[in-house]
This record gives C-alpha cells, structure tokens and sequence, in this order.
C-alpha cells in the first residue's frame, strides 16, 4: 500500500494533470460539436476540470475507428501470444501509475483514496493480467463427424463492443468490460459515466503506451441520453456490455430491438438480502462484514447487503453490534486515510438517498444516523444509516437506494427468511451466516441469486462468474463465462476424400 499522509494525498492531488478529451482513434480529441461538461470533486463541490461532451456524432466516429481496426485485423487478427503481450503490458502500466489512477477515481466520485489505492486500481491491473494470460489457453474444438468430414467449432471475437458502465468503481467496471472484449480479439467503445470520465481517459491512454493499435480502444465521454443512447441504437456496434440501473438496462434492450438486433449483456440493479441466523457462532464477525456489505464505497455497490434479516433471538443483540460499527465508519475527506467512509457521487444521488431516509423516518425505527454530513462545511456526505424494525414492504426493503442505508428486518423461521429474501425484483447476490453446513448448502440452493456468499458477503474473484437473476440481469463479468458475451461460435465444415 502506498503509506501516504493525509498531507501527502492532497499534495499529489493538486499536482494531478488531467486528460479530458474523448479519445478516438490513439489520438485525444474535443468533441466534434466542442462542448464540454465539469467534473466536480463531490468531496468539495470543485471542478476537477471541463470534460468533451460527446454525442452521436462523435459515437459515429469511434464506432467507425473500432470498425476500421478490427477489419484491418491489426488487432482480431494478431497472433494470441501478441495479443497477451500487449494486455500484460498494461497491466503493468496501471500498477507503475497506481497513484494516479487511484486519485483520479477518488477526487471523480468521492471514494476514499486508500480503497482506491489498495482495491480498485491493483484489481484493475489484476484483471487485466488475468485475462492477458487467459487468451492463449482457450482452445476450440473438432465435434465429432464421419469420415470425410471434418467440421471446426471456433470462437470467433464480435466485432465492435459497445460499452457502458457505471461511476461506483470507474477504473474497475471500465476494465471488467474491457479486458475481456479486448483479449478475445474485438475493438472497444467504452462509454464511462458522465461523472467518473478521469480513469478510463486516462486507462486508454495506457493502452495505447502499451502497444494496443489505434482504434481498438475508443472512450467517449458524455451523457446517457446522447453519447450512451447513440453507442445503443448504432447499427455498426455487435454487442453492448451495459452496468447500471435496471431502468437503462431495459432501455438498452429496446434500443437493440430498434436498431441491429445486437447482443446485449445488462449487469443492473439489486437489494442484497443477508441472512444472520442465531447458530452463527461469531456474530461479531457477521457483524464487521455486515457493516462492509452495506457501508463499503459509501454504500454505492450495485451488490450491497442492503436487506439485514436476523433471526429474532439475537437480533436485539445484533442491532447493538450494528449501530457500534456504524458509529466508528463516518465519512471523512476522501483523501484522508483516517477517513472510513468518502463521499456520494454527487448532489443528485446524495438527495435521492436522503429522500429515503426522510420517508424511512414516518415508518422505521432510525437507530443510526439519519442526515446529511459534511466536511469542512462542504461535499456530498451521508452517514452510515440504520433503521430496525423495517416493514418488508417498505420502500427501504424494495428499492435499490445506492447509499449506506440498512434496513434490519426480524424473522422466526429459515423458510420466512428464504420467503422474504426472495420476494424482490432483483437477484444480483445474498449472504448466509451459520454454522450449520446443512443450512447452509439447504439456504443457498433456495435463494435467487448469482452469487451466495456464505459466512463472508460479496465474494468475487477473476475466476467466478459476477452477474445476476430476475431485474438483476442476466450479464455475466469476470471469469472465462465472460468470453461468452464477446465472442461467437463459427462452425468450419470440411468435406474431403476419406
């Protein structure tokens, strides 16, 4: 870890040059109609700096560079080794600029510096490696036919890959799309969110030091509506990774149905149940993850265990445990290493969140915070927040929040907490504490969830699959699944003389 003061942070902070045209082709470029939009540090309501603001236009342009690559096949058609060796350099790239990097998603949208430093910009780098040494040991396969035919199933890249990703962790959704798209061989049009555009302006530039030829990575910064609307509708894109919402998750489905057909992988919404039962033997351990299932990254995960089900004999004990741990993660100076929470992205979300807690406030019992914080008098801070005694059909146990808000909600019985956990629109990950094995495996095979996790909460690594069920979606990062999204099967049938 880079063991930086509080002093430090900001000094490096201030000595920060930031890349802020769109890139298109290798090359930085402004937007063809020249606005811009700001980036503002949410921590201090400052412009970071002004961003190119493209739109459909521009989209046209980096969907045309992507294309006229990969037909060029001065990347789909590179040799596997090559290809690894060119991701392999950039994995390294990110690890010798992981400072930057990690200020860059910190000042953007307020997550503390340190997480930024330790989790996303080495999982990035990580990421990238993974799946530079994966490219060359994916094989395809000979099916089984008579003599004199010989029929060839081969994994094919795409084409041009749209995508879209979200501002909760910039670096790391930009690189889950990305590193595997890239490594099967397709040209790239990342579009990041309008308001953590810095790390994947700056990542596409690594790309290209590490050798990546022009056009194969293009990013477009700009708004939903225009640049993100165009990358869906554009009848020259394959396929579109999308994470975010639920709601623009639907829209880029009709936005396919209205346009070329292409694939599209949404990774959208969720509301994370997390089940304690009272045969959980170390409640302080169910306890301090807990806490980080819902307070991590300010609570803005699309994963968070949102949804606290305890088993009613120690849920009274529970709750005690929670409000303990709330009160040691308030938020501070994103730069701060003391600090244990950052800020909300921005006024919007920070305002959508604390119109949750002004209703939950009519319904629930608050134990935990409750309003808005700030620093130094300034910034978009909400506190850890907790409310008990949550009704299951309150808003707070429905609605994706996107903020450390919890709701603790009592049950009796295993097939209740089963009952209630799967009673949501979404299905994206869920949690079960016990000790009882049984229970466990028994728990875990009735929840509706792409990912279980059991005595730990959101669990993921470069060899599982990440994605979810119902409203969730049904895209799939990480692991070699995610080569699926990106790639075709082509069958090859040769007839000879046997």
């Amino acid at each position: 870890m880079l063991d930086y003061s509080f002093e430090d942070w900001k000094s490096r902070a201030a000595a920060l040059s930031f890349r802020n045209q769109a890139f298109i082709d290798g090359k930085f470029v402004d937007a063809v109609s020249g606005k811009t939009f700001d980036s503002i540090n949410p921590a201090t309501g400052e412009v970071l700096t002004p961003v190119a603001e493209c739109d459909a236009a521009d989209v046209d342009l980096a969907v045309a560079a992507a294309r006229k690559s990969f037909e060029a096949g001065s990347w789909s058609r590179t040799a596997p080794g090559d290809r690894k060796a060119v991701l392999l350099k950039l994995a390294d790239l990110i690890r010798e600029n992981l400072e930057e990097m990690a200020l860059l998603d910190s000042l953007d949208m307020g997550k503390l510096v340190t997480d930024a430093a330790t989790i996303d910009a080495p999982g990035s780098a990580h990421f990238f490696q993974w799946y530079a040494e994966a490219i060359d040991k994916i094989y395809d396969e000979v099916a089984p036919t008579g003599p004199g035919d010989l029929a060839l199933v081969s994994r094919v890249p795409l084409g041009v890959v749209g995508a879209v990703t979200p501002w909760n962790f910039p670096l790391d959704m930009a690189t889950w799309k990305s590193a595997a798209a890239l490594a099967a061989g397709n040209s790239v049009v990342l579009k990041p969110a309008e308001q953590s555009p810095l790390s994947a302006l700056r990542l596409a530039e690594l790309a290209s030091e590490a050798g990546l030829p022009d056009g194969v990575l293009n990013v477009v910064p700009g708004f939903g509506h225009t640049a993100g609307q165009a990358l869906g509708l554009h009848m020259d894109v394959d396929c579109l990774a999308f994470t975010g919402s639920t709601a623009i998750g639907k829209k880029f489905m009709e936005y396919s149905g209205q346009s070329n057909l292409k694939q599209v992988w949404p990774e959208t919404g969720g509301k994370s149940p997390n089940l304690i039962f009272a045969d959980c033997e170390n409640l302080d351990a169910a306890a301090d993850m807990a806490a980080f299932g819902i307070f991590f990254n300010q609570g803005e995960v699309c994963s968070a265990n949102s949804r606290l089900y305890v088993e009613r004999g120690v849920k009274d004990a529970f709750v005690e445990k929670m409000i303990a741990r709330s009160e040691a993660m308030q938020p501070g100076d994103p730069l701060d290493p003391a600090a244990k929470m950052g800020a909300i992205v921005d006024e919007k979300q920070t305002e959508n969140i604390m119109r949750f807690v002004e209703g939950g406030k009519k319904t629930a019992n608050l134990v935990a915070g409750g309003a808005r914080a700030y620093v130094d008098g300034k910034g978009c801070f909400v506190p850890p927040t907790i409310f008990d005694d949550v009704r299951h059909d309150d808003p707070l146990a429905r609605d994706e929040i996107f903020g450390p808000v919890l709701s603790i909600i009592p049950f009796d019985t295993e097939d209740e907490a089963v009952t209630m956990a799967n009673d949501s629109v979404y299905g994206l990950a869920a949690s079960v504490w016990t000790d009882n094995l049984s229970r466990a495996l028994r728990v875990s095979d009735k929840l509706f969830a792409g990912t279980v996790s059991v005595n730990t909460v959101d669990a993921l690594s470069a060899q599982t699959p990440f994605g979810g069920m119902k409203q969730s979606g049904f895209g799939r990062d990480l692991s070699l699944h995610s080569f699926d999204k990106y790639t075709a099967l082509k069958t090859t049938w040769i007839k000879y003389k046997a």
